[in-house]
């Protein structure tokens, strides 16, 4: 028997969106716009999910969504064992580094360039929720549940009659891990890639956003005839205007929970840095939300008009679970802001420093910040404290990339 000496959390085995969640938690500690410091990730996670479905937080690029079927498939193909089949994947995982080092790739989109044969989370657990929701992956378990469970799929391969299979890759019970029309992996591949699709694998990566999740932003920006251009928010972008009515409707609920909750975010690590007594962070945070309250007052007609019931509808109907405390502080939040004229003085309010404190110490108990030192000394200066894109900059790399292997360049 083979012991892996990497760690794996096995314990939330029973649910592969439970562990993806957790996994970007923890990887969320490295980046200070993804961090969950009031609670809201829920919500956050839930509106990313709805208007781009199957990407995630570290994803880089599209074609890692057949990177990782073309290595199972080959493994599946020479029936490598379930005892087996951790370590050699994550072999290939990391020769896919180097490989893509040959082709050409900069460091920017290789997963695991810094790391290489100590990267611990590797491309196909990143990708592995992606899989499953663009119809890839047909194999509805963990990744860890596919890997125990290879010995007794090649059982019943074995098995099973030579009846022909129909286009669902059924026969006799069996169904195929993955989705039969994946392209293709190139000749040396292995030894030698890049990142640009070719067309046929561009068509088949956006037709299977288009037949599983068809009504989302993400559906309706593979569709369009060229590649977009930069923005920092999907409602900055130039083609915001043809948007359906439906996902306008989603996004802009999206733009001012993320505007105005953007303002409690700023105003937790003014009091961090208070608290801590770093004085060159009290002014760059209090010259922060005089920028975000300007730029949120120059809305302030559509922020006092945002329906706040038609926001929870929307999260309600998309089955986003939000806690009452979460949904609590939330609303009394959104009150405030559309309650006060000039945002600025918001910084100042003792009401306010007292709400956000005691929503810290609601999540976290003995490990508050605001409360414990010890905890404090570990604050990075900017916990939380990027304004929420939803996953908008990973899914426009990964929409152009369809895009430009369509031939839309």
């Amino acid at each position: 028997m083979t012991i892996s000496q990497y760690s794996s959390f096995t314990w939330l085995d029973y649910s592969e969106h439970e562990r993806r969640k957790m996994l970007e938690v923890i990887h969320s500690f490295d980046e200070k716009g993804t961090r969950d410091e009031l609670g809201i990730g829920i919500i956050r996670d839930g509106l990313a999910d709805l208007l781009f479905p199957g990407t995630g937080t570290v994803q880089t690029r599209a074609r890692y969504f057949l990177f990782t079927p073309w290595i199972y498939m080959d493994l599946e193909k020479n029936k490598t064992p379930s005892r087996e089949v951790v370590e050699r994947a994550r072999k290939r995982e990391i020769e896919l580094i180097y490989a893509l080092e040959k082709g050409g790739e900069k460091s920017a989109g290789i997963i695991g360039i810094e790391a290489q044969e100590k990267l611990q989370r590797l491309p196909s657990n990143i990708y592995w929720q992606g899989l499953g929701a663009w119809g890839i992956r047909r194999y509805l378990g963990s990744q860890d549940q596919y890997h125990r469970g290879l010995d007794s799929w090649y059982r019943q391969q074995a098995e099973r009659t030579r009846a022909d299979r129909g286009e669902s890759g059924e026969s006799e019970g069996l169904k195929s891990n993955w989705h039969l029309a994946i392209p293709t992996a190139p000749d040396g591949w292995r030894w030698k890639t890049e990142f640009p699709l070719t067309r046929a694998e561009a068509k088949f990566l956006r037709d299977g956003i288009l037949n599983r999740k068809a009504d989302s932003l993400l559906a309706h920006l593979v569709t369009i005839r060229k590649p977009l251009a930069e923005s920092e928010f999907c409602w900055n972008s130039d083609v915001y205007r043809d948007f359906s009515e439906a996902n306008r409707t989603q996004v802009n609920h999206a733009r001012a929970f993320s505007e105005v909750i953007h303002g409690a975010a700023l105003i937790y690590n003014l009091l961090l840095s208070k608290t801590a007594r770093k004085k060159d962070l009290v002014q760059k945070y209090h010259q922060k939300i005089r920028i975000w309250s300007e730029t949120l007052e120059e809305r302030a007609d559509r922020i006092a008009d945002w329906d706040i019931s038609s926001f929870w509808k929307l999260l309600s109907d998309q089955n986003i679970r939000v806690t009452p405390r979460t949904n609590a502080f939330v609303c009394k939040w959104i009150q405030c802001v559309q309650n006060t004229k000039h945002l600025q003085t918001l910084a100042d309010s003792k009401d306010v420093h007292k709400m956000i404190r005691d929503r810290e110490v609601e999540l976290k108990k003995s490990l508050a910040r605001l409360e414990n030192p010890r905890a404090l000394e570990l604050w990075n200066e900017a916990a939380g404290a990027g304004q929420l894109d939803f996953r908008w900059t990973v899914s426009l790399q990964i929409v152009n990339d369809i895009l430009e292997g369509l031939g839309h360049a």
